[in-house]
């Protein structure tokens, strides 16, 4: 019998920033339901709170996702994870309406993508959207240039142009001397790198990148999350980022979704998740993750006025708020007295080694 809750109960969630103008990309309330009996099931999903077992026996329906609802910030990369069949790559699918949800509603930038007509459709992907797959989607009989300058061909962008602006988009990601070579003649980091580079040729707005990194060799897929790390720095784009990996979400996103059964069952930073998971099912995710590297100083410091030791703070050592617990450790194995949190030239807190313990062994739960 599954331990976990597979219900699906009426999201009423909204997790909506303080600034609504930085909003990129509104998620509201989608469900895709799979079937020839889709509305009818997805009115008795509603209605009853069925698992996806109970739809799919009574039904004959799959549920993909769930009543899905958050946001994304512009310029944010929004990782979105979670086991084969969790209806992570169902979800991005919809952001350019590869598939229609069932219900529900998608914005980006304001722009309702669910109530655009097929020419309206097809010119926001062109110009507002692009979409990096995982097993590179390069045409084997263009080459690399060629390649990344197709989206500005269907454009109608002037070949010279196109051109120029796929050359420089293949240097930004360090193949330029690579344009006249087809894909066979790359290796799969070398592909993934040129699809990456078409999708950012036409200067998108929002990036949907599909498990782009899981057919890559360990090495190797680390070297593009580093380089995908520092070229999001720079061109600041709002990234949909899917992957079945934590430790890669970890890396990567700024703030991380986790789905079950077609639905969001935990969003939250790296280090809001692994330090309060939702549930089992996300401590279960979270279990193997270390936590030096993920939780700041303000995650596990105590406030101030609850230091009782009989020496004073004031020769201390201290650290800011937003250093890792890796950095206050390494200043706690020279120094016996707890390690003072400073933000703004103010301190505001302090930590202990028994902090430091309860942390790395339990999570929060501090005293």
């Amino acid at each position: 019998m599954d331990q976990y809750n597979t219900e699906f109960p009426i999201n009423t969630s909204t997790d909506k920033p303080q600034n609504t103008d930085e909003i990129a990309i509104e998620v509201e309330n989608v469900w895709k339901v799979f079937g020839d009996n889709a509305e009818i099931a997805l009115k008795a999903v509603r209605d009853g709170d069925l698992s996806k077992d109970q739809v799919l026996e009574e039904y004959n329906a799959v549920v993909g996702v769930a009543d899905v609802s958050f946001n994304v910030r512009k310029g944010e990369i929004f990782c979105v994870m979670g086991l084969s069949g969790s209806g992570k790559s169902t979800l991005v699918r919809h952001f350019n309406r590869l598939l229609e949800p069932t219900a529900g509603k998608i914005s980006i930038d304001g722009v309702d993508v669910m109530a655009l007509g097929i020419r309206d459709l097809q010119e926001f992907r062109n110009r507002k959207i692009g979409m990096v797959f995982q097993n590179f989607a390069l045409l084997p009989h263009r080459s690399v240039l060629d390649n990344v300058a197709m989206p500005l061909e269907i454009r109608n962008v002037n070949k010279n142009e196109r051109m120029r602006l796929a050359s420089n988009m293949l240097a930004t990601v360090e193949l330029d001397a690579w344009g006249n070579k087809f894909a066979h003649e790359l290796s799969g980091g070398m592909q993934q790198r040129v699809g990456l580079a078409r999708a950012l040729a036409a200067d998108p707005e929002v990036l949907l990148m599909d498990e782009p990194f899981s057919a890559l060799d360990p090495l190797i897929r680390r070297q593009l999350q580093d380089e995908f790390i520092k070229l999001s720095a720079v061109m600041k784009k709002t990234t949909m980022f899917i992957t079945h990996d934590l430790d890669e979400a970890v890396r990567i996103g700024d703030r991380i979704a986790i789905m079950r059964d077609g639905r969001v069952v935990q969003i939250g930073t790296a280090e809001e998740i692994v330090m309060n998971p939702a549930d089992d099912y996300v401590s279960d995710f979270v279990a193997g993750i270390s936590k030096l590297k993920i939780v700041r100083a303000h995650a596990v410091m105590r406030p101030l006025e609850e230091y009782q030791g009989e020496t004073p703070l004031k020769n201390a050592s201290r650290i800011h708020h937003n250093d890792t617990l890796k950095s206050v450790i390494e200043v706690s194995i020279s120094d016996d007295m707890p390690v003072v949190v400073s933000e703004g030239g103010q301190d505001v807190g302090f930590i202990t080694r028994k902090h430091i313990l309860q942390t790395v062994l339990e999570g929060t739960e501090t005293s």
